[in-house]
């Protein structure tokens, strides 16, 4: 499916998997190793700064999901902006270039966290915990990638391909968490 006819802006709407990785692995593992070289942090105290910004990210990712790539916009341009964001990925979710973010989005909304995360968490705290929020990130990434994929044959691995397989294909608004259906259960979306 063609995007543009630019073709310099169509190469830009297609992503090969490994790009998150390669992009924000050596971030998040710059700024955790700043956290505890620079800052003098230490594993332990790390431990719920990592279980908070993952608890975060579940919440980013769902919240994103339902109202920022599920949208009703009702203009052309905004409905042609939906689409481009999320709504080609619904009409082609098996498509390999198109299932991770592009880095262009990707930065852009990971620096207005960022500055976010800078104004709300105290120092020395808000780097590390980007760090794991950005680890969260990319374990979404790689599930939402297996779930179209993969076979998934870890049973919990397997309910969380088929939660998001329903999204996809029930017909029934919902389920708009990838890596945890935990938002979907407790805001009443899981689609019953």
């Amino acid at each position: 499916m063609r995007l543009f006819r630019n073709p310099v802006l169509e190469s830009l709407t297609h992503v090969h998997p490994l790009v998150p990785l390669l992009l924000w692995g050596p971030v998040a593992i710059l700024l955790l190793g700043r956290s505890m070289m620079v800052d003098g942090l230490r594993i332990p105290q790390l431990l719920p700064v990592a279980a908070a910004a993952l608890l975060v990210w579940t919440f980013t990712e769902y919240s994103l999901h339902r109202f920022v790539f599920h949208f009703p916009a009702r203009s052309r341009p905004g409905r042609w902006l939906v689409f481009l964001f999320h709504g080609v990925h619904h009409e082609a979710p098996q498509d390999k270039t198109r299932l991770v973010m592009p880095p262009a989005g990707a930065i852009l909304i990971m620096a207005l966290l960022w500055g976010l995360f800078e104004l709300l968490i105290p120092a020395p705290w808000a780097q590390p915990f980007l760090g794991c929020f950005i680890v969260g990130y990319l374990i979404y990434d790689y599930i939402h990638y297996a779930t179209h994929h993969f076979p998934m044959r870890h049973p919990l691995l397997q309910r969380l391909k088929q939660h998001h397989m329903r999204h996809h294909f029930s017909g029934v608004p919902g389920r708009y968490g990838v890596s945890s259906p935990l938002w979907d259960v407790l805001l009443g979306t899981t689609g019953r």
